[in-house]
């Protein structure tokens, strides 16, 4: 039985909104959805995606063609409420889903509108907060959490009202790896056990993987529509989609081309090793050479601890005694759960947060002077989680050159510097006239990188830079990014909830849990410690996961492996 089809949907933007003028978002698909499967949804940014899921519990109509859920037209205004009700949406941004001043009372909004008994509601309630390990939050205010912590709530509201149908548009984009796999186990087991359709929209190949079936859209259409083994095994095709496949599937794709013979396109470590034909050689790996770095360092926190509202019953200790020394042209990775402290810390750094007890120092300088904070502010640039929402100027050029212009430079120096940042970030002149909302994800994310970067600051501080990017959007960013630390020499500390990227990227991992640093080294140290990592909420790549378990076999086979390339060079011979 059909949950959800459509015939020649196609939706243009500009009959929605006269102002906003684009092609057709949607271009005459043809889907259908039977009730109980699990479908998740691939693309790159602007391929369509998210006004798919829009249309499928009417919060757009479209502009020809039809689209039914459970049989019901939603083009119908009279079937709005019951399409509503049939199909449950969890947003990328949890924000826009929040309405009450308590995370239970939050959760438990729509069912008070659906009417559901008093007794009944408490039951959900709690049941959702403990599927995505929100319980000890449930008397908390939203605003007090984490990005993460809120999507889980919003996961929540939508689970406890049990609808048939649950659309979640990137919902796992935000959270730490332990986040991620809970609101995986938490869907994966309504759509096993309850028979719940669940359409899953996600940039992660590890969780469309777990789907039943992929649907693969491009510009608008469905350019692929196969089962999740079927579709990966396309591994050039998908690269050429701007998206991407899991780590093993890679790899078992470039040990394919050295000769080694698969007897199926494994998704899984256990698929990989299932499949993995005798390896004849094994070569070493040797760790990366790491550059010397000065003994003095660029930044340094000394017994730093951070309280939110001391002296309250909304208190919260954030930070617990940090000492950290960070130095110059380093590329630091901070990695840890969602509400570990990470983005506090990075606040410390140019004093945007000032410390409840200890000292932040900047070249051996206490940042606390006012004189000293001024002067902090401009050597440390921070770029937030989705920092596209920092752009407001009406053209990309006059809104990376804002910043300079604000520091006393002449108009030749301004100029210069936005130049050349536009050019470190790779956006070329045909962007710079144009409004920064026009351009694509992955572009407006460059330039606001590139606004911090104008203002020629030591050290550059990102959070999350890759956060809802399609895989060849965050490939991107962070060849941007390398190439930057590469040309500039720059201090680049870089937060990420993705351990691939960590570990590719930087040359020290610091781990942070409750408000500590609990761990700092090389990748190689920090990621071949898996069961701490995990018991902390976080993970290794999937190739380190690999080649443990290999080496766990074969003790010739090097466990401190982490990366494709590295693997393709260890079993490839």
């Amino acid at each position: 039985m059909k949950m959800l089809h459509s015939k020649g949907l196609t939706f243009k933007y500009e009959d929605y909104e006269p102002s906003v003028k684009t092609e057709n978002v949607l271009d005459g698909l043809d889907i259908s959805i039977e009730k109980g499967e699990f479908v998740a949804i691939l693309g790159h940014n602007g391929s369509g995606k998210s006004t798919l899921a829009r249309h499928m519990n009417a919060l757009l109509s479209p502009t020809d063609g039809t689209l039914w859920v459970n049989g019901m037209d939603t083009k119908n205004a009279e079937n709005t409420w019951e399409i509503r009700q049939t199909v449950g949406m969890v947003f990328q941004n949890p924000d826009n889903q929040m309405v009450a001043a308590i995370v239970e009372e939050d959760v438990a909004f729509g069912l008070e509108n659906l009417g559901v008994p008093p007794q009944e509601i408490r039951e959900r309630v709690n049941a959702t907060l403990k599927s995505v390990g929100m319980s000890e939050y449930a008397a908390a205010a939203p605003h007090q959490l984490s990005g993460g912590q809120k999507q889980r709530v919003a996961i929540a509201g939508v689970l406890a009202m049990q609808p048939s149908c649950i659309v979640l548009d990137e919902p796992s984009a935000m959270l730490d790896p332990c986040g991620r796999r809970e609101v995986m186990e938490t869907i994966t087991r309504l759509n096993r056990e309850s028979g719940i359709t669940i359409i899953l929209i996600t940039h992660f190949m590890e969780e469309a993987a777990r789907a039943n079936r992929i649907i693969v859209m491009d510009s608008g259409k469905i350019v692929m529509d196969a089962p999740p083994r079927e579709v990966f095994s396309h591994v050039e095709k998908m690269h050429e989609l701007g998206l991407g496949v899991p780590q093993v599937t890679a790899l078992a794709f470039a040990l394919r081309k050295r000769g080694m013979a698969f007897t199926e396109t494994p998704l899984s470590v256990s698929e990989f090793i299932r499949a993995l034909p005798p390896i004849t050689t094994i070569a070493s790996a040797a760790p990366p050479e790491r550059p010397r770095r000065e003994a003095q360092p660029i930044i340094e926190l000394r017994g730093v601890s951070h309280i939110y509202n001391a002296h309250s019953v909304f208190e919260k200790a954030a930070l617990s005694d940090v000492n950290l020394q960070i130095s110059k042209g380093e590329m630091v990775a901070i990695i840890g759960h969602t509400g570990s402290g990470k983005s506090t810390l990075i606040q410390h750094f140019n004093g945007l947060l000032a410390p409840t007890a200890g000292t932040v120092l900047l070249d051996g300088e206490n940042i606390s002077d006012k004189a000293k904070l001024k002067k902090a502010r401009q050597r440390v640039g921070l770029v937030f989680q989705y920092p596209e929402h920092q752009l407001f100027e009406v053209t990309v050029y006059k809104d990376v050159a804002f910043g300079p212009g604000n520091m006393g430079l002449s108009q030749e120096e301004v100029d210069k510097n936005t130049r050349a940042a536009l050019e470190i970030v790779g956006l070329s002149e045909d962007v710079y006239d144009k409004s920064p909302f026009e351009i694509s994800g992955g572009q407006k994310r460059r330039a606001a990188i590139a606004g911090v970067l104008a203002m020629r600051p030591d050290i550059l501080v990102l959070d999350e830079p890759a956060a809802g990017l399609d895989p060849r959007g965050k490939q991107e960013i962070f060849a941007q990014i390398k190439k930057m630390h590469e040309q500039t020499g720059i201090t680049v500390i870089l937060i990420s909830h993705s351990m691939d990227d960590a570990a590719e990227l930087a040359e020290r991992v610091i781990v942070m849990n409750k408000g500590r640093i609990v761990r700092q080294g090389t990748p190689e140290e920090i990621f071949t410690q898996g069961e701490f990592l995990q018991e902390i909420g976080l993970d290794t790549p999937q190739i380190s996961r690999l080649m443990s378990r290999l080496n766990a076999e074969n003790p010739e086979v090097p466990a401190r492996v982490f990366t494709v390339e590295a693997a393709v060079g260890v079993l490839g011979g």
